[in-house]
């Protein structure tokens, strides 16, 4: 029988992953590339487009500040001490590869959407809170999981073109940081749910803002990354099985918000997100994205 999640469980991982996880230096990467032009024609738009959403971090933790008021001290560990100060090295090495293959550097979006500032004010009443700490789980627990989909393809996909220095130094200590931080989410998430800190019109009230909410990871809303995202799906080879990647990236909200629905393997936003993506990206192409 698993052992139940707790509060210092995950205090105890928090701890863990800034232990045993530095932030990844610039210098400790090998900047070697064999075949810059290969690598820019298979991966050099969804290098540009992780670069971007990695260095978004410091717009996120606004938003947590925004709607998260009263943060718990295992949270504020998390995004300030750990998360943020890897994420963000995540990306400037990313935007330094993506320079060397001759591409422009990341246009990070780092302004906090109206929509945000609402809700941070909503936020501000104990019972909302707890319904957007929900939401931030559940939203990191996708994210980092698609984070994690794409840096183990393109691990195999650089490696296939003889990068070593680039799946060995760079891609490989990237998604070594990941899967910690999709457990503290998914960790997070049981316990809130499990807890039975969540009354049944708050468990409602999350499942409606989050299928009307739903975005993939750096879409933030918009049409233009919407349609970049699909490129990234299709480039990953992601899209020969929709069915499968979304389960992969939607189990644990299926798991915890919709359990009641049986046999739900993921959630059909999650599906309809993709589909939408992928059609924008098909109708306009990576190029047109703006």
């Amino acid at each position: 029988m698993a052992e139940p999640v707790t509060s210092q469980r995950i205090l105890e991982h928090v701890q863990r992953l800034g232990e045993e996880h530095p932030p990844i230096e610039l210098d400790s990467v090998d900047r070697g590339i064999r075949d810059p032009r290969a690598v820019a024609d298979r991966y050099g738009r969804v290098i540009d487009y992780l670069a971007r959403v990695e260095l978004e971090v410091d717009r996120n933790v606004l938003e947590l500040l925004v709607l998260l008021p009263d943060v718990s001290e295992v949270d504020r560990l998390f995004y300030a001490d750990v998360w943020q100060p890897q994420e963000i090295q995540h990306g400037l090495i990313l935007d330094r590869l993506q320079q060397d293959l001759g591409r422009a550097a990341a246009e990070p979006v780092l302004d906090v959407s109206y929509k945000m500032r609402i809700m941070g004010a909503l936020a501000h009443f104990s019972a909302i809170q707890d319904i957007a700490r929900l939401l931030y789980y559940l939203t990191g627990a996708s994210t980092e999981r698609q984070a994690v989909l794409a840096y183990n393809t393109i691990h195999g996909g650089m490696t296939e073109l003889g990068e070593t220095a680039i799946a060995e130094t760079i891609i490989t200590p990237i998604r070594r940081q990941e899967p910690g931080h999709f457990a503290f989410y998914r960790m997070s998430a049981t316990e809130l749910v499990h807890s039975g800190a969540l009354r049944p019109w708050q468990l409602y009230l999350a499942r409606v803002l989050r299928e009307k909410t739903y975005n993939l990871v750096g879409t933030n809303g918009q049409d233009r990354y919407r349609t970049q995202m699909g490129g990234v799906v299709t480039a990953l080879g992601f899209d020969t099985d929709l069915d499968k990647y979304a389960r992969e990236v939607g189990r644990i909200e299926a798991q915890l918000l919709w359990a009641h629905e049986r046999g739900m393997e993921f959630p059909p936003y999650v599906l309809r997100a993709l589909r939408e993506s992928i059609d924008l990206y098909r109708e306009r192409g990576f190029d047109d994205a703006a």
